[in-house]
């Protein structure tokens, strides 16, 4: 393993508000690494410059960073200049993924279909949007990932003071339609689609807290999807992921609604890899352990 992969930087932490997640997701990632022989070593930027991959010698990045500043192209197009393969999308795909706005309006071009929105500002005819998207709706800002910023807003006059929380994350923020019958993910490796998972969370909806802390959240995986319907969000899944220009490895995150339609949520270019992220779920659900899956990923960089 060390002559195949040579010196392997984990490049975790950062210093977005994702921060502790990509810590959990990095100490995952190389302990399989060490348990596969493979010569890994944690690397954080926030604490010392890229340089020093470098310097120190490195031969490839597993990048596992969270957030603006680790999973935005900005770490990618370092790595680019610095001559190092990493895992993962490359930079156009980075940034567009990480940008909630900028993807949407890609798959909308392209067709695909996605929950009704509205960019929100100071300004907006709060009650207008309220009226034209409906109630409940979601309030979100447009960068940021794990939930972070995200609001619910389940009372007319709402949006008002959800808009007002959203922008302390991001000047762009983003109103949009609620679809209610199931939040599901669809892991992507390499060309593959892997079993969808549908995510029933305890708390209002699939927030930071279900997310990573609390223990009854549950997942269905191999979702209970229709083969003919997991067959179309398939197909779905890859044109969302192709038309970012992703590649390596990504999760794209859709809902249902009760009429049994799909909506293409988000997509994530750099997905957890905690005890609770859904990638590796998916990844068991067709025989392949955290480690493999680790090891297939970190493949991408040969």
């Amino acid at each position: 393993m060390k002559q195949k992969y040579g010196k392997v930087a984990v490049l975790m932490g950062g210093s977005s508000s994702e921060r502790e997640v990509s810590l959990m997701s990095g100490g995952g990632v190389l302990t399989a690494l060490l348990d596969r022989g493979v010569d890994a070593h944690p690397f954080d930027p926030s604490e010392r410059p890229l340089a020093d991959l470098k310097r120190e010698g490195y031969d490839r990045v597993f990048l596992i960073l969270h957030g603006p500043f680790g999973e935005d192209g900005t770490v990618q197009g370092a790595l680019e200049v610095l001559g190092l393969p990493y895992t993962g999308c490359g930079v156009l795909a980075s940034a567009i993924g990480l940008d909630k706005l900028r993807t949407k309006l890609l798959w909308q071009a392209l067709g695909l279909p996605i929950p009704a929105f509205e960019l929100v500002n100071a300004a907006s005819d709060f009650d207008a949007i309220e009226k034209k998207l409906g109630l409940p709706l979601f309030v979100k800002p447009a960068t940021e990932g794990s939930s972070v910023g995200v609001i619910k807003v389940k009372e007319a006059g709402g949006l008002r003071a959800a808009f007002a929380e959203a922008s302390k994350y991001d000047k762009l923020v983003i109103a949009e339609q609620f679809i209610g019958a199931g939040e599901y993910t669809a892991a992507v490796l390499g060309e593959q689609v892997l079993p969808f998972v549908k995510i029933e969370p305890a708390t209002e909806f699939y927030d930071y807290e279900a997310k990573y802390i609390r223990d009854d959240t549950k997942y269905l995986c191999p979702a209970p999807i229709p083969a003919w319907a997991s067959a179309q969000i398939a197909e779905d899944v890859k044109k969302a992921f192709w038309v970012i220009g992703g590649k390596s490895w990504g999760r794209v995150d859709f809902l249902m609604d009760e009429a049994g339609k799909h909506y293409l949520l988000e997509v994530n270019t750099a997905p957890g890899m905690t005890s609770h992220s859904l990638f590796p779920m998916a990844a068991r659900a067709v025989g392949l352990s955290y480690e493999d899956l680790v090891l297939q990923i970190l493949d991408t960089t040969l």
